[in-house]
């Protein structure tokens, strides 16, 4: 059974940072693309950031551009996301995500077929 497990979610001011990680086991994800979604009460999920299997490839939506990074550790099978310079605006429920198809791309909510349960950020003076 797969899972993606996601902690280092919490509560913190503006400006400073968090460090989300994203545990995958079941399988392993080392050929696949995984990514970072969030959704707020009343809207739809939102893409983040993704990144390829083997991290030459990194995408961000404009609003974290420059302040989040993605990473992964394909030994650990794991994936983060460092979130810098955190505002109001990102407080949010975020999901780590895992596609099934190996070698493929996409920054897609539907490419997704793994989700874990996510965790909440939330920035708050």
């Amino acid at each position: 059974q797969v899972q993606l497990v996601e902690s280092g979610g919490g509560l913190v001011q503006p400006g400073n940072s968090l460090t989300l990680s994203c545990a995958a086991s079941g399988r392993t994800f080392s050929s696949a693309t995984m990514g970072w979604f969030r959704q707020v009460p009343g809207k739809e999920r939102e893409f983040v950031a993704a990144i390829s299997w083997s991290g030459s490839t990194r995408q961000y939506a404009d609003a974290v551009k420059g302040r989040f990074t993605i990473s992964r550790d394909n030994a650990k099978n794991t994936v983060y996301l460092q979130m810098n310079n955190l505002k109001l605006e990102d407080t949010a429920v975020y999901y780590c995500a895992a596609q099934s198809q190996l070698y493929y791309y996409s920054t897609n909510f539907n490419a997704y077929d793994y989700w874990g349960q996510g965790t909440q950020v939330t920035v708050s003076s």
